[in-house]
């Protein structure tokens, strides 16, 4: 995945004058685009919208600095007007493009390169596991998409499903993990803005045909899975196995992101305030 990452640097610094589109994004990084994104956050710290704004700005400044005009320096980097430019640039660098060529002000965003820097100390569990198809049965919702934090539109879900809802789920869950999972799926994002939403599913898998029109129902093909446990505080311990699981696993791994929907789930414990056991389920492939 290193190599896939540092093609699609190469490929950003190629096309920062151009149209970058996210399905061309997508093919370079040879995962979905969701995936790429979220592996992209884990390892820079930055969204993938984010570090491109970034380099145009920072290729900008230097065209500015070179005596091009505000106006050409505008365009060539995708901005349809003046003063677009001229607040991204202002808000990114602290001075007015103006300023650039009469005063010799400059700032700058260098090209990333990723690399693992292994540090040791702390393994990460895992299991492949080999599942059958199955089906997600449960409560959806349209929901924005969030990077980090708690999203309050996950939380208003879990409190809107009725207790015949619940007792339709507890019926129907007849494979393993027997456990209400949260599933997140057919991802949309609009690639030059931080925005964009998700399908979210609380429910339970089952192998059942006759499900109740009370749960939506999704279709799961056979499909293997990469599955981390973790116990610890919660949220924080199953973020941080996300986050993990993204910038540490992957990219050193046997096996690739495929796009299909991934889930966990959580269980309480009753004895430890705020200290839970969780499972992300993540589906992969081999690589190659």
């Amino acid at each position: 995945m290193l190599k896939e990452l540092n093609q699609v640097i190469d490929y950003i610094e190629e096309s920062l004058s151009a149209d970058i589109t996210l399905e061309e994004i997508s093919r370079y990084a040879g995962v979905s685009d969701y995936h790429f994104r979220k592996i992209f956050y884990y390892l820079s710290g930055l969204t993938l919208n984010e570090y491109i704004k970034n380099r145009k700005l920072s290729e900008a400044n230097k065209d500015l600095l070179n005596n091009e005009k505000v106006t050409d320096v505008a365009f060539k980097y995708g901005y349809e007007s003046m003063d677009g430019f001229t607040r991204a640039f202002k808000s990114w660098s602290g001075f007015l493009p103006s300023e650039v060529a009469k005063t010799g002000v400059s700032k700058s965003f260098p090209k990333l390169s990723f690399y693992i820097d292994v540090k040791g100390g702390q393994s990460m569990d895992y299991k492949i596991v080999e599942m059958p198809g199955f089906k997600f049965a449960g409560v959806s919702k349209r929901i924005s998409m969030q990077f980090e934090g708690v999203n309050n539109a996950i939380v208003e879900l879990a409190k809107s499903i009725t207790e015949e809802q619940k007792d339709e789920m507890h019926v129907i869950q007849n494979i393993e993990p027997c456990e209400i999972v949260n599933v997140s799926y057919e991802h949309d994002h609009n690639f030059m803005e931080d925005g964009g939403y998700l399908t979210h599913l609380i429910g339970v898998l089952t192998t059942e045909e006759n499900i109740s029109n009370l749960l939506d129902v999704m279709d799961v093909p056979a499909y293997t899975w990469a599955v981390f446990p973790n116990d610890g505080p919660f949220p924080e311990t199953l973020q941080q196995t996300y986050a993990r699981t993204y910038s540490e696993w992957l990219p050193v791994s046997d096996y690739e992101v495929i796009q299909a929907p991934g889930f966990s789930f959580t269980k309480m414990d009753k004895e430890k305030d705020n200290y839970a056991y969780s499972e992300v389920w993540m589906p992969v492939r081999k690589k190659g």
